[in-house]
């Protein structure tokens, strides 16, 4: 009779988990990615790949839609995630370190970290610091002791408006070498990475601050000699020669990642299924080639992880911005 009991027991479990299985969030239609701009850039171009990546690797059934929303820097997409589609299911919206930054210095009006999820990374551009290859400074340590006692010694220029990431990663660095002054120091910004560069290259400014991705062709030239990157690790393949700042002494670590949000109000097994889908898409080698063909550089974080990560990144991006006075 025990025994009975047991199998009768065990295969009720078990039909209670194949029916949870068989309930298990997977989307049912096309996907829409909102890309949080005009079509052509960086979170376009996040929407469109992984949109591909996915429908190739059969996560999706009816393919990803990519609708273009610009605005506010990423601010009406993101408004409308928070107020329009809260419980949408079937919904990724594209994101990167500047949704980080606007938050964190409350160009978003309102809206806060908490009200979306976040889902996962697929990959990064990492900070540099470069000079011209003339240049006195030899690596990042020795430039950024001119700014002690002189923090208008060097001058910065990058493609980001003031208080923007390239401008931040500068301030970022200076603050963990422990110069003081940090609005002082000078930044001049360009409509693009590009015209930053020439302006390093050309002698007209002391030193580069931006991206590995926009500054590779001038590194292969030998016109840009990179100080440090601003990654974990020293990175692959033909730029594996150029030091990170913890190698010298700088902990600081600047990915302009690559990533998506959903809505805050889906199920938990939705929520699950995207950290799961992203977590697939950055192991595949169909991924892997896209990461390669586009310069995209190893960064992956998903689920509690990344939202930890997340929510440390805005918090230090606040705190930095107050420091220097961009918000109070």
């Amino acid at each position: 009779m025990a025994i009975r009991s047991a199998l009768f027991a065990g295969t009720a479990a078990l039909l209670m988990l194949s029916s949870s299985l068989a309930l298990a969030f997977e989307p049912s239609g096309k996907v829409d990615c909102l890309a949080p701009a005009d079509p052509g850039g960086g979170w376009d171009f996040t929407c469109r790949s992984v949109g591909d990546a996915l429908q190739k690797l059969g996560l999706v059934p009816r393919g990803v839609q990519t609708t273009n929303m610009a605005g506010a820097g990423g601010g009406v997409a993101y408004a409308h995630t928070v107020s329009k589609r809260s419980t949408d299911d079937q919904l990724l919206v594209a994101a990167s370190t500047a949704t980080t930054t606007r938050l964190a210095q409350k160009q978003f009006r309102n809206l806060t970290v908490d009200q979306v999820n976040w889902v996962g990374t697929v990959g990064a551009d990492y900070g540099i610091i470069g000079v011209a290859k003339d240049s006195k400074y030899k690596d990042l340590p020795s430039l950024l002791n001119a700014l002690k006692g002189h923090p208008r010694a060097v001058k910065f220029a990058g493609g980001s408006a003031k208080g923007g990431w390239d401008h931040l990663k500068v301030l970022m660095a200076a603050r963990a070498a422990g110069v003081g002054k940090l609005p002082k120091i000078p930044y001049l910004y360009y409509n693009n990475g590009g015209e930053a560069l020439i302006q390093v290259i050309g002698g007209h400014v002391d030193a580069f601050t931006g991206d590995i991705i926009e500054a590779k062709g001038f590194v292969e030239s030998g016109d840009l000699r990179v100080l440090a990157v601003f990654s974990k690790e020293r990175l692959p393949g033909d730029l594996s020669s150029i030091p990170t700042a913890r190698e010298q002494g700088l902990d600081v670590i600047a990915p302009n990642w690559r990533g998506f949000y959903t809505p805050k109000d889906i199920p938990d097994d939705a929520k699950q299924y995207w950290r799961q889908a992203i977590d697939k898409l950055y192991a595949s080698d169909d991924w892997k080639q896209v990461m390669k063909s586009n310069g995209l550089m190893p960064f992956h974080m998903s689920g509690d992880e990344f939202d930890a990560f997340v929510h440390q990144q805005v918090k230090d991006i606040a705190d930095l911005s107050t420091e220097i006075g961009l918000i109070k």
